[in-house]
C-alpha cells in the first residue's frame, strides 16, 4: 500500500500573478505558505482487473475512459496505469475551500501513481506534471502556484518568468518569526462554497485584453508580494500584515470556504469554526 499526501496553502502576497496571461508579459511573483492541512491519497493493487476509486463517490470501472472524475482519469492516462488499482482520497478540508485543494489532490495523486510504478519523480517534475494536467489537458483557467507549493511545501517565494520558467526560493525567515506568524494566524470556516474557475477566467480574459484596471491591480498585488518578502525577511511580520494588507487591491473578492485572519496581541477570540494553522517548513 502506498500513502501520499500534499499540503494545502495560503497566499501571503502576489496571488493572481501566476497566470500565463499576466506573467508572460510582465513576470509574476508571489509568496505562499504550505499549511498543516493535507490531501491524502492511498494506492493499492487490486485483485480484479477493474479500477476502483473512492472519493466523495465510489467508482468501479473496467476502462479509464469510463471514469467520471476528471483528475483521476487524466492522471491515470498520463502515468499509464489502466487496470488493477484501487485509489482512495481523503482531505483535511473540503474541496472548493480556496486553499489550493485541487492541486494538492493532483500532486499527491501523481506521486502515489509514480511510486506505484516504481518511479521516483522530483518535486519540480511533480509540479510541472500537475500543471500539465490542470492547465494544458483539463484547460482550467488557473495559475501555477498551487501545484508548486503542494510539491515543494514550506514558506516559498515563486518567481514566474515570461517564458514560463518558475524559480523556487525558500523564504529566508528566522524560526522566531515563523513562531510569531503561527501564533497569530487563524483559519475561519465561513460556510461559503465556490469554484475559482469563473473568477480566474474573468481575470484571465481581462489580462489578455490588456484591461488597464486589471493589469494595474495585478501590478499592485505583485508589489505586495515583494513588500511581504521584505518585511518577513527583515523580521517585522506584524508591520507586514497590519500595514500592507489593509489596502484594497480592487480585484473582485472570491468568496471561499475558509479565510485566514492575522490578529494583534489581545485579540485572541476563539470561534468553534476556526482553528490554528501551522507552517510545517522546518
Amino acid at each position: 500500500m502506498i500513502i501520499s499526501r500534499a499540503p494545502m496553502r495560503i497566499t501571503l502576497g502576489g496571488g493572481g500573478t501566476d497566470l500565463p496571461s499576466y506573467y508572460s508579459k510582465y513576470g509574476g511573483f508571489l509568496i505562499a505558505g504550505a499549511i498543516d492541512k493535507y490531501c491524502n491519497i492511498t494506492a493499492h493493487k487490486r485483485f480484479y482487473d477493474s479500477i476502483r476509486l473512492s472519493y466523495s463517490e465510489t467508482e468501479i470501472v473496467n476502462n479509464i475512459s469510463e471514469i467520471k472524475h476528471r483528475i483521476f482519469r487524466t492522471a491515470l492516462e498520463l502515468v499509464g496505469i489502466n487496470h488493477s488499482i484501487e485509489l482512495f482520497s481523503a482531505a483535511d478540508v473540503p474541496s472548493g475551500c480556496g486553499l489550493g485543494s485541487s492541486s494538492s489532490f493532483t500532486v499527491a495523486l501523481l506521486h502515489a501513481l509514480h511510486v506505484y510504478n516504481k518511479e521516483y519523480p522530483t518535486q519540480k517534475y511533480l509540479a510541472e506534471e500537475a500543471c500539465r494536467i490542470e492547465i494544458d489537458l483539463m484547460k482550467e483557467p488557473i495559475g501555477k502556484q498551487d501545484q508548486y507549493i503542494a510539491a515543494f511545501g514550506g514558506l516559498t517565494c515563486l518567481t514566474f518568468e515570461k517564458d514560463g520558467t518558475v524559480i523556487i526560493e525558500p523564504l529566508s525567515i528566522s524560526d522566531d518569526n515563523i513562531d510569531e506568524l503561527e501564533g497569530r494566524l487563524l483559519l475561519f470556516f465561513t460556510g461559503k462554497e465556490r469554484s475559482a474557475s469563473d473568477i480566474l477566467r474573468e481575470q484571465d480574459n481581462k489580462s489578455k485584453q490588456e484591461d488597464h484596471s486589471m493589469i494595474d491591480n495585478l501590478h499592485q498585488i505583485k508589489e505586495i508580494g515583494f513588500q511581504t518578502k521584505k518585511y518577513l525577511e527583515s523580521g517585522n511580520p506584524v508591520y507586514c500584515f497590519t500595514k500592507r494588507f489593509v489596502n484594497s487591491t480592487g480585484i473582485r473578492h472570491r468568496p471561499c470556504l475558509f479565510s485566514f485572519y492575522y490578529f494583534s496581541c489581545g485579540e485572541r477570540q476563539w470561534h468553534r469554526r476556526c482553528f490554528r494553522i501551522y507552517l510545517p517548513c522546518r
